[in-house]
């Protein structure tokens, strides 16, 4: 082929490439590309930020709400306008663990700080109920009566009203010296069977175990029938063994007396908060005992989780007057009020 020719067929293949050019469809350009990018790394972002604050907004409002439940209830002041005079407040007696319980009442209900205790003439429990069944005081805070004291009341024709006021727990104790720490309501129920005798039968050492009681009527041993041995027969304890006070039987448990051999009981509140404003070296050197793995503790107690749970009691004669003293006091120990004096006095409440 000569060159004029070659020129020509040169000349057409360009045409061609040129119109096929023209008519190819635009391809994707590169700043379209990133436009699509940034419109999903936006939405991304609108997301995470919602999901942020949703989460925000949720925890500080829960913050909020928990706090508010956590307010401490005693944060209430106490009312304390007052519902009697000293010149006519009922006449009261109480046991040895509730005399405190009874002082608050009285300052409270009569808005007077300073009250001479030496005039309120307070005994204890079986000599409170002597008094109560003989007409001789108007209402007592104790515990729950015993069968001698219910056959008392129903000789003399009166009808006891018992009512909870405050919650309790009924515990045993040992020297700190003493390892063992937890006891079950068997082990219990069998030391004072006389069926163990010897702590290395319940995980301590090897030493005869001295198991301590109360007098017969005494609060402590009322609690002890009823609460703990129930229809178990409790054995006979030496006149040795026999501990005329609560303070006398923490004091010989405690080690105060060299030893730590002895176990004893008593109630809660007496044996830590009363205790300690009586000899705080003493109730140092005692160490309450867990029942079931249970912790005799305020919240235990209150809870109803330790087993030898029990209270203490407004006790008035049944055929008070509707409208009378006994009956008026009685309501208000069980008022919101009442029950906000007991707290604070380091009772438990029953409300």
């Amino acid at each position: 082929m000569d060159n004029q020719e070659n020129n020509k067929v040169t000349e057409v293949n360009e045409v061609i490439q040129a119109d096929e050019l023209e008519q190819a469809p635009p391809m994707e350009t590169a700043p379209k590309k990133s436009k699509g990018k940034t419109v999903a790394l936006i939405i991304a972002i609108v997301v995470i930020i919602t999901t942020l604050c949703v989460l925000a907004f949720s925890y500080f409002t829960k913050s909020w709400w928990f706090a508010e439940q956590q307010q401490p209830t005693q944060s209430v002041k106490t009312d304390d306008t007052p519902l009697f005079t000293l010149e006519n407040y009922p006449k009261v007696d109480a046991s040895t663990a509730t005399q405190p319980l009874a002082m608050a009442f009285m300052k409270n209900f009569t808005a007077t700080a300073d009250i001479d205790t030496s005039k309120l003439n307070f005994t204890k429990t079986d000599q409170a109920y002597s008094k109560l069944i003989k007409g001789d005081v108007d209402l007592i805070l104790v515990t729950s009566p015993s069968e001698d004291e219910l056959a008392r009341a129903k000789k003399a024709g009166v009808e006891l009203e018992v009512t909870p006021v405050v919650n309790e727990g009924f515990v045993f104790f040992v020297s700190q010296q003493n390892p063992v720490d937890s006891l079950t309501v068997q082990q219990v129920q069998d030391i004072y069977q006389g069926k163990i005798t010897n702590w290395n039968q319940v995980g301590g050492e090897n030493q005869e175990i001295k198991a301590y009681q109360r007098p017969v009527n005494s609060g402590s041993q009322t609690g002890m029938l009823d609460l703990v041995m129930k229809n178990k027969q409790l054995m006979k304890a030496p006149t040795d063994m026999i501990a005329e006070s609560m303070t006398q039987i923490i004091n010989i448990v405690s080690g105060y007396n060299g030893g730590a051999d002895g176990i004893g009981y008593s109630y809660y509140y007496y044996a830590t908060t009363m205790y300690q404003d009586i000899d705080a070296s003493v109730a140092n050197n005692v160490k309450l005992l867990k029942i079931d793995g249970v912790a005799p503790e305020v919240e235990s107690i209150k809870a109803g989780n330790y087993p030898f749970r029990t209270a203490y009691y407004i006790v008035i004669n049944k055929a008070a007057a509707a409208d009378g003293p006994a009956r008026q006091l009685a309501e208000a120990m069980l008022s919101d009020r009442g029950q906000k004096v007991a707290l604070e006095a380091q009772y438990v409440p029953v409300k």
